[in-house]
């Protein structure tokens, strides 16, 4: 992965370890999830060179950052990276724009990714340009902190838990830019978050961290859909499915297609052609041997079972489905599973009570 991100590190702490080897892609957003205390804030430190990692090695495309074993270490000033945390942290004395260009100011203007206006538009603050922090929302104020970073020309852009400390309608209020960043920007973004939606909505490619290691690293929709991952994750398990919204139906439908089948939700305000990213907890499905007949359950598509694993709620079990060329996961009793006969290679159908668009 010539063009992509390389990071291997082991910090030693007397009450933690965090030991990881990974190699992740140099384009759109790698979200880094697992539970508080679990490391994803140590690794974009270590990413940073804000901790160094005895014997890490981290490289940008073939830029190396850090070759302990060459005895190479790339500081943090010189490093082209942007990093938002989770606190604005802007200077309140400073114009909303002085703030933008603060971290410009050491690039050469030859050598400038972006300008202020542009990173402006993208991120909704060109009328804020002339105000100073203290008259802006916290959401408002993270989306500086953003773009902060961005007019730095980085080559890679840090975020640890950005949304975090933000009430749910400065979320609401922020997601929407974030998913523009992922559309419109080449550099590669590294999101830390315990928030399975954020992760579900903006990311590309996925880590889950578990006790300071890496538990699955992989494509969203691939990792989402494994059944072999620790208990920390189970709760949330569940897959996401990238869809194209075909048509609206009669009743206030909206047809969204994927490789594999058809679903209906709720009518969308979105045209025909739109692309929609959805999440199906696999408590949300259930399964039958036959195809239902007079139910109220509108999504049924044929699946064939593909694996089974437990879960660490007693009596239940984890299936994993084929539906064409996408997967779905159902979460089920054991007895259900042993009614059924349910074992790898059988074709039977899937129950969809609830679709979420993650938009």
């Amino acid at each position: 992965m010539s063009d992509g991100i390389r990071a291997r590190f082991r910090i030693d702490r007397s009450e933690f370890c965090l030991d990881v080897d990974l190699a992740l892609p140099g384009r759109g957003i790698t979200a880094l999830f697992g539970p508080s205390g679990c490391g994803k804030t140590t690794f974009l430190r270590a990413l940073a060179g804000l901790e160094r990692a005895p014997g890490g090695y981290v490289a940008i495309g073939e830029e190396v950052w850090q070759d302990d074993a060459r005895g190479h270490f790339v500081p943090t000033h010189r490093r082209a990276l942007g990093y938002v945390f989770q606190e604005a942290s802007l200077f309140e004395h400073l114009s909303v724009r002085a703030n933008m260009e603060f971290g410009m100011r050491r690039i050469p203007a030859d050598h400038r990714a972006f300008r202020t206006e542009a990173v402006a538009e993208l991120l909704g603050i060109g009328g804020l340009l002339e105000r100073r922090p203290a008259g802006l929302s916290g959401g408002e104020r993270q989306r500086v902190a953003i773009a902060r970073a961005l007019l730095a020309t980085p080559r890679l852009l840090l975020m640890d838990e950005p949304l975090a400390a933000l009430d749910l309608k400065r979320k609401r209020e922020i997601l929407p830019y974030l998913e523009r960043l992922h559309g419109e920007l080449s550099i590669p973004v590294i999101y830390v978050s315990h928030a399975p939606g954020e992760v579900a909505r903006l990311a590309d490619h996925l880590v889950l961290l578990d006790g300071g290691r890496v538990a699955a690293s992989g494509p969203l929709g691939e990792t989402l859909a494994r059944i072999d991952l620790p208990a920390a994750f189970s709760d949330n398990a569940g897959v996401v499915l990238d869809t194209v919204l075909a048509s609206h139906e009669p009743d206030h439908l909206s047809r969204l297609e994927f490789p594999g089948g058809h679903i209906l939700i709720a009518q969308r305000p979105e045209t025909a052609g739109t692309r929609l990213r959805c999440r199906i907890y696999a408590r949300d499905v259930s399964l039958a041997l036959e195809r239902p007949l007079g139910t109220s359950i509108t999504n049924l598509l044929p699946a064939t079972v593909t694996a089974l694993a437990p879960t660490h709620q007693p009596g239940h079990v984890l299936i994993q489905l084929q539906v064409g060329e996408s997967r779905l996961l159902a979460r089920i009793s054991e007895r259900s599973r042993r009614e059924l006969a349910v074992e790898p290679g059988l074709r039977l159908w899937a129950q969809i009570k609830a679709v979420a668009p993650l938009a």
